[in-house]
């Protein structure tokens, strides 16, 4: 695994063989995946919508995602689904206030590194990256490499009351190498929802 710290958000088109970019303007160092070759998909430009649900966490999502409630057994009030009807695609979003709970607080970091090692079996490779954001939050983020069903994850945190984890996944049987060009389009969702995240009961939206 490589830790390394991001820069600069990609500003570029994604293009029929673009390498990700994962970056955001406030940190230093680089963080880039290895290059791969794509098939041809015709995708929307990204546009952006204001999350207006009442959660402890605010951020800008794309518009053609849907705000949908979390469907798991444990049923916490503050987890969510961003669904992409038209990719057939989610970004799992889960949430916990830890109250500067130091020992809660590890264990979820904890948790969220064995959460995205249990895809080692089909994963060839899994490059990590923490970056600090504009806001100045600490997030963490997983690019995984193979056919496996989650092939971006991350977490975000204030690192005293506050903790956010997601993971992208795809509703489909299509092989990840035709999938790469929406994967790399929602990974651009990802670092700019990651980019405008506040915590509401510290900031007002």
């Amino acid at each position: 695994m490589r830790l390394t710290k991001i820069r600069s958000l990609l500003k570029t088109p994604i293009t029929g063989f673009g390498i990700l970019a994962i970056s955001l303007f406030s940190c230093q160092g680089d963080f880039t995946p290895k290059p791969k070759g794509y098939n041809r998909i015709d995708l929307p430009e990204h546009a952006y919508q204001p999350l207006n649900e009442p959660h402890p966490y605010f951020f800008e999502y794309s518009k053609y995602a849907k705000v949908l409630d979390d469907t798991s057994y444990i049923a916490e009030p503050h987890w969510i689904d961003l669904y992409y009807p038209e990719f057939r695609s989610n970004i799992q979003i889960t949430y916990k206030n830890v109250r500067d709970d130091k020992k809660e607080f590890d264990k979820l970091i904890n948790d969220a590194h064995k959460l995205t090692s249990k895809h080692n079996i089909k994963a060839y490779a899994i490059d990590e990256g923490v970056i600090k954001t504009p806001n100045g939050n600490i997030a963490t983020v997983f690019e995984l490499q193979g056919q496996v069903p989650s092939q971006f994850q991350f977490y975000i945190t204030d690192s005293t009351d506050h903790f956010l984890r997601g993971a992208v996944y795809f509703r489909t049987a299509t092989k990840n190498d035709s999938l790469a060009p929406i994967i790399e389009f929602m990974k651009r969702d990802v670092m700019h929802m990651l980019n405008t995240l506040k915590w509401v009961d510290k900031e007002k939206k």
